[in-house]
Formats: structure tokens, sequence, C-alpha cells
């Protein structure tokens, strides 16, 4: 019996005392990581007391910045005090639309409580000789460099988006070139998405701000790191040699360097755009984006750049105020047109009653965009390419479009160098064939005797059933009626329609002519420049305006807005 407990006491002694198995690396994955366990989140500490609440208004620009970098500093048994802590909560409490009462009530609690961006929302002024703290070498990246002033000012953009270096002059406040490279770190990948998930929701958040700016953005997978504009990557705590510590799951999700790099926190729950829970990573990056390029936080309700995370639907898009903001630094988006045209379509209401609408459309080069009037914009998710909108016609570079409409005709036609496409609007697709049975395309020379190829623009007139074909300095009236051009043209562009003030006129090579039904007006495009033509209301209002007269040029971006190109690699999405 003492024999065999002994025995079991030996065996037992060994067994604790061996080295346990290490458990083996899982070699192989599911391709979308899916299968993958993401290792415990660190949460935030919550904003619970006058402690935490003063290093909250510290780390975010209200108060001073003695305490916003590094770690935390412990609590002390003495309160904070002091009238400049109050005020710091009052601004504070305004700007959150809260009573201003300088108090840590339980509203601004929550406040201070919600998830939010890591960029402070002011700059308090900053002390010269102010640094980080070193930290240690971190698995994401190495030992991040103690950075003086410059370091604060680049990640806290002052009111209205100025920006200073070292020695107190003013820096550049947007990036100086229109096309930027960016880069998902392959070294911080989020441990939450798929990788493809990750570039293609950056891509998006990138070609949102290409729609409403003149910059293009080109993914770069090959330069060297230090030649890519905007890197992105995901940590957790002390990450990526960032000074900036991440707090954990709960409050700060991200940050933005001013015309540098953007850091994501891996203890958020981050989603995609079709998912109803977490935090939409697409939401964030567009909010981190607009960081990077200049933008300062607003509290204005619908602006993507409000410091506090706030879920909105999938289809979120820039409002007005975030494209005005973005075009100050950067500029509107400029360009000439290939075509553009008013789609006019029958519908009848529930009453049975015929309403005619339309929506008109702006082509270039092989993109369109559909132009919502009544928001005076282009439609969210433009450009598109033709080949994928507008089947059986050239995919690129097209010379005009006619729509001729009478009471018994209800035609389009899209024209390229010497040959032109009737296009079926019920099929949404070009006609193959006439009603003889003849096929399409064809020669412009055959079904329009008289006119010239290739065209530069064209447009129908209602009022006289006339198309209106322009060539060079050049214009010929077509009666569509008769099938020939009449017997007074061609005229010079300038003597059917001339100038009202002298020497303001596009004179030749017109790149678009268009009518306008939300205007009631035809428009003439060169360049970036239009000429509006006079109408009858023009008329009716001054007689003494010439027939046709053509006022003087205005810049196109200021009437039609946000026509906007992207980098071809996200034309697709």
């Amino acid at each position: 019996m003492l024999t065999a407990f002994v025995l079991h006491r030996t065996l037992l002694l060994c067994w604790l005392a061996a080295p346990w198995p290490a458990q083996t690396e899982k070699l192989f994955h599911s391709r979308d990581r899916s299968d993958l366990e993401p290792s415990p989140l660190h949460w935030a500490k919550p904003i619970t007391n006058l402690h935490s609440a003063q290093r909250f208004l510290s780390r975010y620009g209200w108060s001073e910045v003695s305490s916003a970098w590094g770690p935390i500093p412990k609590e002390s048994s003495e309160a904070p005090t002091g009238t400049t802590l109050a005020e710091a909560m009052r601004r504070f409490q305004r700007a959150n639309a809260l009573p201003a009462s300088g108090k840590l009530d339980v509203a601004t609690l929550a406040a201070m409580n919600r998830p939010r961006c890591g960029v402070p929302d002011t700059r308090m002024p900053l002390q010269a000789t102010l640094t980080t703290p070193p930290a240690p070498r971190t698995p994401l990246g190495p030992r991040p460099r103690a950075r003086p002033k410059r370091f604060l000012q680049m990640l806290l953009p002052r009111l209205g988006g100025q920006q200073e270096d070292s020695s107190g002059r003013r820096a550049i406040q947007a990036f100086s070139k229109k096309t930027l490279t960016w880069r998902l770190v392959s070294e911080a990948y989020s441990s939450q998405l798929s990788v493809e998930e990750q570039r293609y929701i950056f891509r998006l958040a990138f070609r949102m701000w290409s729609e409403v700016t003149p910059l293009n953005f080109r993914e770069d997978l090959t330069a060297p790191g230090t030649a890519v504009d905007i890197k992105l990557g995901f940590g957790r705590g002390r990450h990526l040699g960032c000074p900036r510590v991440f707090d954990g799951s709960g409050q700060e999700f991200a940050h933005a360097w001013h015309l540098g790099d953007i850091h994501f926190d891996d203890d958020e729950h981050f989603t995609p755009p079709t998912s109803d829970t977490g935090i939409s990573l697409l939401q964030v990056a567009v909010h981190e984006i607009g960081h990077a390029l200049g933008l300062s936080h607003t509290y204005r309700m619908g602006s993507i750049m409000q410091p506090n995370y706030i879920p909105q639907e999938p289809a979120f898009e820039l409002d007005w105020s975030d494209r005005k903001a973005v075009q100050k630094l950067y500029g509107s988006c400029e360009g000439s047109f290939d075509v553009a045209f008013d789609w006019i379509r029958k519908e009848r209401n529930r009453y049975g009653e015929v309403r005619v609408r339309f929506s008109t459309y702006f082509f270039r080069k092989s993109w369109y965009w559909l132009y919502e009037n009544r928001n005076n914009r282009t439609r969210y998710g433009d450009p598109l390419q033709i080949l994928t909108g507008w089947r059986g016609i050239p995919t690129q570079n097209l010379d005009a479009f006619v729509h001729i409409w009478t009471w018994t005709r209800d035609e389009r036609y899209f024209f390229k160098g010497n040959q032109y496409w009737r296009y079926d609007s019920d099929k949404d697709q070009a006609h193959t064939e006439d009603e003889q049975g003849r096929s399409y395309p064809k020669l412009i020379s055959e079904g329009f005797p008289g006119i010239p190829s290739p065209l530069d623009t064209a447009f129908y007139d209602r009022r006289q059933q006339l198309i209106y074909f322009f060539k060079e300095s050049s214009v010929f009236a077509f009666d569509v009626n008769r099938n020939q051009v009449l017997n007074s043209y061609p005229l010079k562009i300038t003597e059917a329609f001339p100038a009202i003030t002298p020497q303001n006129h596009p004179f030749s090579s017109i790149d678009l002519a268009y009518y306008s039904y939300a205007h009631n007006s035809v428009f003439f495009f060169k360049g970036n420049a239009y000429w509006k033509v006079v109408s009858d209301k023009d008329k009716q209002q001054n007689s003494r305006l010439p027939s046709n007269g053509v006022f003087p040029k205005k810049s196109t971006s200021g009437k039609w807005f946000d026509i906007c190109d992207v980098h071809p690699s996200t034309l697709n999405m």
C-alpha cells in the first residue's frame, strides 16, 4: 500500500515537472482568415470622475496639453481645481450642445465617453520644449523618437486648418500634388477583417474624397515606404512607432497625421459597410482621410468630420459643407466635356396622367456622370464607365448627342467620327438596325445629308425643330422635317450666335452644346468655361438682347458642381 502511494506521488511529481508541450502553430488558415480567433481586446477605461475628465480635456485640446501624450498620469488624492479647468469644461459643453455649467454632470460624462477620433478638437498654445516620452520597442514598430513641437502640430490642426512649422512660420495646409499614393502597411493588418476587405474599404474611402476634389488616389504596393504619401495600419496600445497611445476598445478608435499616416485601434470592433453592428471601418477611414488631407474636426450635425462616431446609413456620403471645406484646400474639379444631355422619359402617375421627367448626363472620355439638378451635384458613386451604362455605343470620346423630340418623333442619336448610332430608351441599348433592316451604326452623310464629319458638337432646338451641328468655326442648321440643311447655312458661329460682349465668345471648336431643360437654356462649353445663349425668358426681360446672343463666359465648376474624375482603378466600385 505504501509502495503504491510512493509510486503514485513520484509519477505525479514527474508529470508536473515535465515541460508542457507548446501549442503548435496553425500553419493553414482560411483565405479570408475567418477561422482565426481574434486575440482578447483591451478595454478603455471610462471617464468617471474629475481626474479622468481633466485628462480627457487635456488629451483632446480643450485645456493645456501638459499630459496629452504618452501614459496618462495616475490619479492623485487632490482634486484638480481652478478656472482653467472650468472654462475648458464649458467650451467642451458648448461644442456638444450641453448646458455650459463648467461642472462635470452626467450628460458631460456621457459625451466624453462616446467613441471618438484621436485627433484633438482644438489646439492650445504649445511649449517649445515639449517632447514625447520614450517608448519600448513593440512588435508593430521600432521605438518612436522623441518629437518636439512639430509632432504635436502635425496631429493637432489649428482651427481653420492653419499650420506652423518649428520656426513659427506658416506651413502648407494641403498636398501640393493632385495624384496621391496610399498603402495598407503589410505589417499592420487588422485582425478582424480579411486583407481583401480592408483594401477594398480603403479604396472606397479614398474614392469618396476623389469624387468631390481634383485629387486622385492610387494604391501603391511597390514603391519604398518613404515615397508613399499616406500609409494606413492597425495596432494596439503603443503601435507602429507612434507616440500616440491607443486606449483600448470603447473610446479612441483612430488618429491621423496632417499630410501623413493613419492609424486604427485594432482593439475596436471594425466592421464592413454591410454590417449593422460594430464600428464602420469605411466611415472611420473617410473621417481620418479628411484629417490627412488637412481638415479639422467640426461639431456640425451631418458632417463626416464630427469627432465622435455616430452610426450612419451604409450609403452615407460627404455633405455639402464637407465638400466645400476640402475644396477650399484643393479647389474644385475642372475639365472639358465631350457630351451632355437631358435624358427625357415619360411616366404615368397613379391617375394615369403622363408626366415628363428628365435626368442630366455628362460624358468625358470613357466615363459619365448623372447630375442631380434638384440637389445641384452629381449622383453619389459617379463617375461610371460608359461601357457598363450605355450598351452598344462607342465607349469613349463621343462627339455629340441629339434627341429629336416632336409630336411624331422621339429619337436619340449618338455621334462619333463619321458615324451615328440610334439608341433605344426602352431596351436601354443601341439599335442594331432600323425599320427597313439596315444596320447601325450609319454614316452621318447618309442620315444627315450635307453635314460634315467628324463633328465638334450638336444640339436639337425644339422651338424650331432644327438640329444645330458645329464644326470648327461653322454651324449648320438641319431641318429634321425636310431632312436637309437650311439654305442660309452654314454660317459662322459668331453670326448665328453673336456675342453680347465683344470678343467674349467661344468662336470655334466648341467642346459641347447642350440644351438644359432644368434651365430652359442652351449652353456652349469650351475648356473649363461655359457661355449661356439668350433664351426666350431672357428676351422677355430685356428685348434689346440679340436673338441667340451669347452671354459672357463663366466657370463651369461654378454652376455644375463636383463633376470629378477618379483614379481608373476605382471606376468599378
